[in-house]
């Protein structure tokens, strides 16, 4: 008997990827709406969670209940048609449970699935007729699953489905609040069970809304009445993309122990009993070089920067990565996620601060302040930039997706006033600390670096080390895509974090293999090279990102197409800074272990 609060949600469609707020259509309204309290990953979302008219009591069924009757007007007419012509989806919340559609599927074992949300309405034409009518859904059939606590005897809700239907509803006399509908009415054992009779789209033409309600008893328990949104088709898939990852790694692993044992350690022993001059001069491929191998590059503000922002990448995603694996971020915690990385990226600063300026200690460079600064504002503000213009693009098409200024200001302010500060901190610390001492000594004069092959072009070598991290990765890609941009739930956050690891090796892996034989060659211009080696992965990324568009999604709207491509180029721009920085601490490692096993008088 007690009662149940049904809220509505914001109207999402995968064509248009545009949100908008319930109450944008002429739907059906309470006496007074109600804006829920949102939190700050929701509102970037789009949510706008509103309570409705429905009303709903615990285990009393209801049939054929009328919710209001609206008449349509050509401007009203036209909002449904566009909305139902884009294949836009309500969505509803009850007991924080989102609303779904079963649909039966043939082919599959479980033979459910499940739709987020029911679809306003549909086009089709009648029997024998050519043209195009547009029927809009306005009897839904609800059903709440709750399981009894034996102990207790109260219930919990576990699942709340429904199942929409469009009927021309009819009834005698002229209409009033106490109507009873021919077409639909519970004491003549009238029930609406299909849409033979559908309920057209057309202007000066009443739309009657009603609703039932049953209650089934469920054997799911509450603890586990998420399990059914989240059961994804099959882990196979996943299981083989690790597989194929993990040959990927052991390949790379088996290259990298091989040049380390085989090389290294026969051209270090070879180095170290040389006692004749003559001989030290006939000395091959990386060992040359020991004394350019450490000069500062060219830019050398520009990688402290951007290996700074990597760092801080590195935290943010790992840090998430760990909280998702242990459940705290599960979907529903709507806006979780998003909320969660944005404050662990903007604590993460300090380490930023702190990477970027030792680096630059490292070059003898003395002016740490303007090194911090750049890393605080470098990164963020390329991506701010990107992100006022698309929520410009959004706001311009009056979706609730845009998001709003006190929301936007709360941004700014996590910006300056936490993540800069932080940066300033770190890099305080970090130029405080000695810099690390060169193995080497670097020589006065720069060494030239003889012709090099073809293959160790620097583009086509950097070209080459971004295709193995990308293909470790893509099959999972696969599944984040469609996630966000088909509006299902992501739960592989198991799956995640091990592609996540496998990612880390093997940019650092394909890196130090490149780099080595970059080294042989004599060319020591490694710094630069290292970062973009792994980071090229990210072009592979933005190029799958684009394919994805024109293969899976129906997005024919230009907003958002530029929405889809904006997102996806920050996307790819931030994967670049995170493998980057992967690939160059990898390198780092790797010559200085080298390069410190010699010994040169």
């Amino acid at each position: 008997g007690d009662p149940l609060k049904v809220k509505v949600n914001k109207l999402t469609s995968i064509k248009t990827q545009l949100p908008y707020s319930y109450y944008s259509l002429p739907f059906c309204t309470p006496e007074k709406i109600v804006d829920s309290a949102e939190n700050l990953g929701e509102v970037l979302r789009g949510d706008r969670i509103e309570n409705s008219p429905y009303a709903f009591t615990m285990q009393e069924p209801q049939l054929c209940t009328v919710l209001c009757r609206i008449m349509i007007d050509a401007k009203t007419a036209k909002q449904f048609k566009e909305k139902i012509d884009d294949e836009y989806r309500v969505n509803m919340i009850l007991d924080n449970l989102p609303l779904v559609v079963p649909i039966k599927r043939l082919d599959q074992a479980s033979n459910t699935v499940y739709q987020l949300g029911y679809h306003i309405g549909l086009k089709g034409q009648h029997a024998g007729n050519k043209e195009e009518k547009y029927f809009i859904h306005n009897h839904l059939a609800f059903t709440v699953k709750y399981h009894r606590d034996l102990q207790t005897g109260s219930s919990r809700i576990v699942g709340f489905e429904v199942k929409p239907y469009s009927i021309k509803h009819e009834y005698e006399g002229k209409w009033s609040e106490k109507t009873r509908l021919t077409t639909c009415d519970p004491h003549m054992k009238r029930i609406v069970v299909n849409s033979n009779t559908p309920l057209e789209v057309e202007v000066n033409k009443e739309i009657i809304f009603s609703y039932d309600v049953e209650y089934q008893e469920s054997d799911v328990k509450w603890a586990s009445r998420w399990d059914s949104y989240l059961l994804m088709s099959d882990d196979q898939i996943h299981w083989f993309s690790i597989v194929n990852s993990l040959m990927i790694v052991l390949f790379l692993t088996g290259m990298v122990a091989m040049i380390m044992l085989r090389t290294l350690y026969r051209d270090i022993s070879k180095y170290n009993e040389l006692e004749t001059q003559e001989e030290a001069l006939e000395e091959t491929g990386w060992k040359l070089v020991h004394g350019d191998v450490f000069r500062p590059p060219s830019n050398s503000d520009l990688l402290c920067v951007y290996v700074g922002t990597g760092v801080q990448f590195l935290g943010m995603v790992l840090v998430t990565m760990i909280f998702a694996v242990l459940g705290f971020l599960s979907p529903s915690n709507r806006g979780g996620l998003m909320t969660a990385m944005l404050l662990l990226w903007v604590s993460m600063g300090i380490f930023a601060g702190y990477a970027s300026t030792n680096l630059y200690k490292m070059f003898k460079g003395a002016e740490w302040k303007k090194i911090a600064a750049k890393t605080a504002f470098m990164f963020p503000a390329i991506v701010f930039v990107i992100f006022f213009v698309l929520n410009a693009l959004i706001w311009g098409q009056k979706s609730s997706g845009a998001v709003p200024f006190g929301t936007m200001f709360a941004l700014v302010f996590l910006w300056f006033g936490i993540s800069v500060p932080l940066v300033i901190v770190g890099g305080y610390v970090g130029f405080k600390k000695p810099a690390m001492e060169d193995p080497v000594k670097t020589n006065k004069i720069p060494r030239q670096i003889p012709e090099q092959a073809w293959y160790m072009n620097p583009i086509f070598s950097i070209l080459i080390g971004g295709i193995l991290p990308f293909g470790a990765v893509f099959i999972e890609l696969f599944f984040i895509l469609t996630s966000i941009w088909l509006n299902q739930f992501y739960y592989m956050f198991g799956f995640l974090f091990l592609v996540f690891i496998i990612l880390l090796i093997t940019c650092a892996e394909i890196t130090i293999v490149l780099c080595y034989f970059q080294l042989c060659s004599e060319d020591y211009k490694w710094w630069w090279r290292s970062y973009l080696t792994s980071g090229s992965s990210a072009l592979y990324l933005f190029l799958y990102a684009a394919f994805y568009f024109f293969t899976k999604l129906e997005i024919t709207k230009l907003v958002s197409g530029l929405l889809y491509f904006g997102y996806m180029l920050i996307a790819s721009y931030a994967f670049f800074v995170l493998t980057g920085t992967i690939g160059f601490y990898a390198c780092f490692c790797f010559t200085r272990l080298i390069y410190s096993s010699l010994k040169i008088d």
